[in-house]
């Protein structure tokens, strides 16, 4: 047998290199033989439906997350919760554990060499290797998502889910919209996926290398609590961990979520191809390699940084708009809108006389802090005034709110009288004892402007 050299310049004998499926089952194999990969997975498809129904059965709700004040309504609230856990914690540390490892590991092993002669190719070992530990992570995400989901049907039932904006969606309708979200984000998770295989090629053995996914996430996480403009929010690569409740509103909210999904698949090819690149470029024959600190900068951190830049300014250019898109005339639709599709929950649930939203004609005059300042921009001191009419009644009805807006548009509105309107009280509903609905509710601002009419 004659020696001969592959594609990469490594000398072997003269035998057909490996291909890429079967390069592609023997990483699946090493991934899913580690212990904390298997511990992973089962964490993934048990862990998430326990939670959902021992917080079901609890007296007191997270209402301070997301739908978690209807996780006694619902089952399907219970998986929206776990999803807003996954994509602020879950996700990152997950994808840092897979995809940031799966290189540094050969590198702690010493083991490229024995991978080099059963591969004969470092362009099929880097596909392997990537389709592998998305694999995985694919599997850890349906995990969360099926066990969420069937964990809080079964504590609690398949009933209708409350959206953001106050409107029932029939469980049906309420099941397609919890998968469609947890869909939507694989998009930011293969971005974060893309960054960590690109530390882990980068940084080596370095434990910066794992952690670098997780390492981003908190800094995209300090970024969204930032009075950024709206073209620059939307332009991270996690928003889609946020926009996907963006489905939950009547209409849908789909602007920022596309762009959110986007923006996170740019960055999940970018940010792959240049891992690919940079680990064409290595050399095998470095045992005590660690990273190479230069050409990590160059052909790593400066592209994405690069990509932020024309990120933001294309999404800026796009949406045409510079503010931070939270606007009195905006939170006023929102707040009038969720009022008039819980005021009629309330009615069906005191028994009273069936009322439409048309009738109710539902409108609010909110300002912020003072008249001194501009009613924009996050902040906890927006106040509203609600009005609303009845059938047959010529006086209007008034409700107070006081609302904390935060600057990815989500709010919560607090009943301030009167009392017999949106102060607290328990309702008697199907599923048990609740809390007045109009008390307090969750609500969502799109941050985009309003579509030009005509």
């Amino acid at each position: 047998m004659t020696a001969t050299l592959t594609d990469d310049n490594v000398a072997v004998t003269g035998v057909h290199p490996a291909s890429v499926a079967r390069s592609y089952r023997f990483e699946l194999v090493k991934l899913i033989s580690q212990w904390r990969i298997r511990l992973l997975v089962l964490a993934c498809w048990i862990a998430p439906a326990l939670f959902v129904a021992a917080v079901s059965r609890q007296s007191s709700l997270p209402s301070d997350t997301l739908f978690g004040r209807w996780m006694h309504a619902t089952g399907w609230a219970g998986s929206l919760v776990v999803l807003g856990f996954a994509g602020t914690w879950a996700l990152p540390l997950l994808t840092s554990l897979v995809a940031g490892d799966v290189f540094a590991s050969e590198d702690r092993l010493g083991t490229w060499r024995h991978l080099l002669v059963a591969v004969r190719s470092p362009r099929r070992i880097f596909v392997a290797k990537a389709l592998a530990s998305l694999t995985v992570i694919l599997l850890l995400v349906a995990g969360m998502a099926c066990s969420s989901a069937v964990g809080g049907v079964l504590a609690v039932g398949n009933h209708p889910l409350v959206g953001l904006d106050g409107h029932l969606l029939a469980p049906g309708d309420a099941a397609g919209k919890v998968l469609l979200a947890w869909a939507c984000a694989l998009a930011p998770t293969l971005a974060l996926a893309g960054i960590g295989l690109l530390g882990s090629v980068a940084l080596g053995r370095s434990p910066t290398g794992l952690l670098l996914p997780a390492l981003v996430t908190i800094v995209m996480q300090i970024a969204q609590m930032m009075p950024l403009p709206a073209g620059v929010r939307l332009a991270l690569p996690g928003y889609a961990f946020i926009s996907w409740n963006g489905l939950f509103t009547g209409p849908a909210q789909l602007g920022p979520l596309l762009i959110g999904v986007v923006v996170g698949l740019v960055w999940a090819v970018t940010a792959t191809a240049l891992a690919y690149l940079l680990f064409l470029r290595r050399d095998f024959t470095n045992l005590t390699y660690d990273g190479s600190g230069r050409r990590a900068v160059t052909v790593g951190v400066l592209p994405l940084v690069g990509l932020l830049a024309v990120t933001v300014a294309v999404v800026t250019g796009a949406i045409g708009a510079t503010g931070s898109g939270i606007e009195r005339d905006k939170v006023q639709r929102s707040v009038a809108t969720a009022f008039a599709h819980l005021y009629r929950i309330q009615t069906k649930e005191l028994n009273r006389p069936d009322v439409t939203e048309a009738q109710v004609r539902a409108t609010a005059a909110c300002d912020k802090g003072s008249d001194r300042v501009a009613a924009e921009g996050a902040g906890n001191d927006w106040r509203c005034v609600v009005t609303w009419h009845l059938p047959g009644v010529q006086a209007a009805g008034t409700a107070i709110y006081q609302l904390d807006v935060t600057p990815d548009g989500r709010f919560v509105a607090d009943g301030d009288g009167p009392k017999e309107v949106n102060g607290y009280f328990l309702v008697r509903t199907p599923t048990g004892d609740a809390p007045n609905p109009l008390w307090q509710f969750d609500g969502n601002v799109e941050l985009l402007p309003p579509p030009s009419k005509g």
